[in-house]
């Protein structure tokens, strides 16, 4: 037997007789490694004669594919016997059932989003998503929010440096957006009306945490875009909105409010769909403040290229996460966020 012969054999022989996986390693690297027999039978081709070549090329490669074919029978060999070994321990019964696979399950936001996004896209909305890292323009002066304006004050901003050199000047400084609204102005911009657009989405603030404020929380911002808009419109929207979330028709009411993006602009009031007399939800009054709203201001919508003298329409914005404690009976925001699973599991 040739000297090739007897290596392929002494492999086989070797790789058979190797008692764990550790063992079946170094025996790879001994003839598969980069200093490996078979590197080296490779490497020599080029010092043998022209005529010796082609069957030390071919007896290398044979060396190669018998080496990981005993490789892994072997494996197979040891997998099997520390199966084996383990179904012999002592107390081992092959009749007990197997662990149960946990299941994950939905955030309880991702489960109101998202049934909020189906009843709106049955009403002909779109869903559309913004940046949340954005520009102070968008988040604030395109929504009527110039520099010098007091509500600025109102929400607390995470400023973003936007180079090495330290954050940016005017327009183009970067903030963790304070609220969904930028987008409004991006889809007038890139959307041709009419239109209507809802936008769910994380926004930051620099809140002093306790259980009813966070630093990160979620919204919803709803847009329509058309000629005749009215209020009596934006009120039609939010009772069907209410009717999707609490599956029943709740009294609506409007009282004035102030922000900049709208004009005139509202707090809209539902109906406590907890109680009658007043509860620890309503505070006693029997209303549930949930969400502000309006017509969009003719600026807002000049700054997103439309004309106010043709197009119209309303905006408002819906806290997600006062939603879903309200939902949930949830007494803390603070667990929305913490990752806990022991709260987790409990939807």
């Amino acid at each position: 037997m040739n000297d090739r012969a007897t290596t392929i054999e002494s492999a086989r022989a070797r790789i058979a007789a190797a008692l764990d996986v550790e063992s079946l390693q170094a025996l790879e690297r001994e003839f598969l490694g980069k200093d490996g027999a078979v590197a080296r039978a490779l490497a020599a081709l080029p010092t043998l004669p022209p005529a010796e070549r082609k069957d030390a090329g071919q007896a290398a490669n044979r060396l190669k594919q018998e080496v990981l074919a005993a490789l892994e029978a072997r494996r197979s060999v040891l997998a099997e016997s520390s199966l084996e070994a383990e179904r012999r321990a002592e107390g081992f019964d092959a009749t007990l059932p197997a662990p149960p696979v946990e299941r994950g399950g939905l955030h309880p936001i991702v489960q109101v989003t998202r049934e909020l996004e189906d009843l709106f896209v049955s009403m002909g909305y779109q869903v559309l998503d913004g940046p949340e890292v954005e520009l102070d323009l968008y988040n604030f002066e395109k929504l009527n929010i110039p520099p010098d304006h007091p509500a600025r004050d109102t929400q607390d901003t995470f400023y973003v440096a936007a180079s090495d050199s330290g954050p940016g000047t005017g327009s183009a400084k970067l903030v963790l957006r304070t609220h969904t609204s930028p987008v409004q102005v991006r889809a007038m911009e890139r959307l041709t009306p009419p239109f209507r657009a809802i936008v769910p989405g994380k926004v930051f603030r620099q809140e002093e945490v306790d259980a009813s404020h966070e630093h990160t929380f979620h919204q919803m911002e709803g847009l329509v875009i058309d000629k005749g808009i009215s209020v009596g419109h934006l009120v039609h929207a939010m009772r069907t909105l209410l009717r999707g979330i609490f599956g029943r028709e709740l009294d609506v009411r409007l009282r004035p409010g102030y922000f900049p993006f709208v004009e005139p602009g509202f707090e809209l009031d539902a109906r406590c769909p907890f109680c009658e007399s007043g509860c620890s939800v309503c505070k006693g009054t029997t209303w549930v403040e949930l969400l502000p709203c309006g017509l969009v201001h003719p600026n807002v919508l000049r700054q997103g290229g439309l004309d106010p003298e043709i197009w119209g329409g309303f905006a408002f914005g819906l806290g997600l996460s006062r939603l879903v404690m309200l939902r949930f009976g949830i007494d803390d925001v603070r667990h929305l966020l913490s990752g806990d699973l022991r709260f987790l599991e409990q939807f």
